[in-house]
C-alpha cells in the first residue's frame, strides 16, 4: 500500500469557517482511488491510532496562518505521517484502513506495504502441469509441453 497527499484545497463555508481539505491518493494492489479529508479528522484518527499502535509525531494542530506555504508544510506532514504508519506496522489497524477507505486486507508482507515489488504469479496451468500433454490434445498444448520440457528436462534436446 502507498499513500500520498498530492494537493489540498481551501474550502468556504456558510456555515462555519472556511477550512482545509487534503487529498489522499491510495494505492492499493495496482488500484488507485482519493479520499479527502480535514486536518480534524487526521487529529481524532491520531487521538484513535496512538491508543493502540505506536504512531508519528502528527503536524500541529495550530496554523498560525493560512498561506500556502504554511499549508503545503502542513500537507508534507500529513504525507510523511501516513507514510510512517504504513512503514511501522506489520499490520494496519482497521481504524487506518478505513480512513483510507480501503477494504481490510489480509496482512501484507513488509516489503510489499513499503511499496516494493512483491512476487506475484505470472503463468497459470489449468490442468496439472507435471502431467504430459497427450497426443489428442490441441494446438495448444504444444506450447504447455515445450515450457514443461524446458523447465523440467532441460537436459532433453529434441533433435
Amino acid at each position: 500500500m502507498e499513500v500520498y497527499i498530492p494537493s489540498f484545497r481551501y474550502e468556504d463555508s456558510d456555515m462555519e469557517r472556511g477550512y482545509t481539505v487534503f487529498r489522499i491518493e491510495v494505492l492499493v494492489n495496482g488500484r488507485r482511488h482519493f479520499v479527502e479529508k480535514r486536518y480534524s479528522e487526521f487529529h481524532a484518527l491520531h487521538k484513535k491510532l496512538k491508543k493502540g499502535i505506536k504512531t508519528p509525531e502528527i503536524p500541529s494542530k495550530h496554523v498560525r496562518n493560512w498561506l500556502p506555504k504554511v499549508l503545503e508544510q502542513r500537507r508534507q506532514g500529513l504525507e510523511a505521517y501516513l507514510q510512517d504508519i504504513i512503514f511501522e506496522n506489520e499490520e494496519l489497524p482497521k481504524i487506518f484502513l478505513d480512513f483510507l477507505n480501503v477494504r481490510h486486507l489480509p496482512s501484507l508482507p513488509k516489503a510489499e506495504s513499503c511499496g516494493k515489488l512483491s512476487h506475484q504469479p505470472v503463468l497459470l496451468f489449468l490442468r496439472d502441469p507435471y502431467i504430459l500433454p497427450t497426443a489428442n490434445d490441441n494446438a495448444a498444448n504444444v506450447v504447455i509441453e515445450g515450457v514443461l520440457h524446458g523447465l523440467f528436462y532441460p537436459h532433453l534436446q529434441t533433435s
